[in-house]
């Protein structure tokens, strides 16, 4: 059984990790921990049944350059390991992460960047959560 949860600092590192094996976007350790003491709300890990870290996803706020100062969340990074994809896992990490931004920062919106050739991501955000 897989649950979700908030990323304790113990886990920045085996973020990475599933990052590195996942994705072709990388971050270093320091921009893990930045998200970690900024936005600790934020951040969430999904394990499996063993307490291994199987997914995460890493979110943050952007600055309010705007003249209205609405608030702003950002996907950063989301990723799953192959092996635990196609069972509702990213979407379970992203309902977590943008109830975060509402109700602890008020986030107004979220925004993300997918590549346009990652047919599953698109469909999760467009088709499932309802970004546009």
């Amino acid at each position: 059984m897989v649950s979700i949860r908030r990323a304790k600092v113990e886990d920045l590192i085996l973020m990475q990790g599933t990052n590195l094996l996942c994705l072709p976007e990388n971050y270093g350790f320091r921009y893990y921990f930045y998200h970690y003491l900024s936005w600790p709300y934020l951040l969430h890990v999904a394990e499996d049944y063993d307490k291994s870290i199987i997914g995460y996803v890493l979110a943050k706020l952007e600055d309010g350059d705007n003249e209205k100062n609405v608030v702003h969340g950002h996907i950063t990074s989301i990723s799953v390991l192959r092996s635990h994809r196609r069972m509702g896992i990213a979407t379970k990490l992203m309902k977590q992460a943008l109830n975060a931004m509402g109700e602890v920062y008020e986030s107004q919106f979220c925004s993300l960047h997918v590549r346009a050739n990652n047919k599953p991501a698109f469909t999760l955000y467009n088709k499932v959560l309802g970004f546009q």
